[in-house]
């Protein structure tokens, strides 16, 4: 490398002038100490300057680089060293935060492969675990009984609106065949009778959905989302458990004795979490149930009532039984889209 350079210094030497003449010049001598400077000793990088100008420029020109660098740690603000401190904190947190994530992802996903294939043991409660199959069964019962409810509204409703429509062919007609107008007059009443009678027992089946929609949709799917977050928790604890047990089987060394009291520590952290969810879980499900006694034992008397006041005729007794349970009734035509709606 040595001779390459001297080589390229060698060629750099040899300057031509304006007769064609070798000749030297006055920067030439300086160049050639700098390159057998290089050689010898190396670049100082400490003492590297910025020429401005090109080379052998006035001494104005040159900018010493120490300078540059010195003048740049004065100028630091003792604020933006606490951003930076900040900013390393932050991203320190969000790596940590990754790591925790990522190896609680993996204990959960082996814990739940282990239970899956039955090569792990799992936490279970027995009483609690029937508790919560019971609530799964009795929401899915409900179901059930909200889709059939609404059947039936859609099916009553169309005999409602018939009812109404041949009421009125029984009183159009009545105006128009004299020699039929009372036959007429009489069914036209009763169809009118009965289309009122029908939004009363709709009004009530309504009502009745309404009430176990909220039951269903909100009070046990909130307490079924409290489950779902016991569930998690227990196996959280369970994989942090299994972690602690093969731990413990290994070597205790002064690093696998760190590790273990890492991972009892994070034992204990997941086991509060797991017995305080239990606990909330085991209240939801206590006041769930008596919260569903009390609304069915409602809503299936008032059913019961308007059904039976309906299909026996007593017009009376279905309007009292509405005004028990505090059903509104919605005028004629609430529900069609309003014209500007419709426009």
């Amino acid at each position: 490398m040595a001779d390459s350079i001297m080589s390229k210094a060698a060629t750099m030497e040899i300057p031509i002038n304006s007769n064609g003449d070798t000749g030297t010049l006055p920067e030439d001598d300086s160049l050639e100490q700098d390159l057998q400077q290089v050689m010898v000793s190396g670049p100082n990088l400490n003492e590297t300057s910025i020429v401005s100008g090109g080379y052998g420029g006035p001494a104005g020109g040159i900018i010493p680089t120490s300078t540059i660098k010195g003048s740049s740690n004065h100028n630091t603000s003792p604020t933006e060293e606490v951003s930076r401190g900040v900013a390393v904190e932050k991203l320190d947190s969000v790596k940590k935060w990754g790591i925790n994530t990522y190896k609680e992802t993996w204990m959960c996903t082996k814990q739940m492969f282990s239970e899956k294939f039955g090569r792990g043991s799992r936490t279970v409660d027995m009483e609690l675990e029937a508790q919560i199959e019971l609530l799964k069964d009795t929401k899915s019962k409900y179901e059930n009984i909200l889709r059939l409810a609404t059947a039936l509204i859609s099916h009553f409703q169309s005999m409602v609106q018939t009812q109404q429509a041949l009421g009125d062919t029984f009183t159009d007609l009545s105006q128009k065949s004299p020699e039929l107008q009372d036959e007429f007059g009489y069914n036209a009443e009763t169809q009118k009778l009965l289309c009122k009678n029908g939004e009363s027992l709709l009004g009530a089946i309504n009502f009745f959905v309404s009430s176990v929609n909220t039951l269903v949709n909100k009070t046990m799917e909130d307490t079924l989302m409290t489950i779902k977050h016991y569930e998690n928790a227990r196996l959280e604890f369970d994989a942090y458990r299994s972690d602690l047990e093969e731990l413990s089987m290994g070597p205790r060394d002064a690093a696998s004795m760190v590790r273990i009291e890492m991972a009892q520590h994070d034992y204990q952290i997941h086991r509060d979490k797991y017995e305080r969810l239990r606990s909330d879980v085991t209240i939801k499900l206590k006041f769930l149930e008596e919260n569903k006694v009390k609304v069915m034992h409602k809503q299936l008397l008032l059913f019961h009532n308007a059904t039976s006041a309906y299909f026996a005729g007593n017009q009376q007794q279905l309007e009292q039984t509405l005004i028990q349970f505090n059903v509104k009734l919605k005028p004629p035509g609430s529900d069609k889209p309003s014209w500007l709606e419709e426009q």
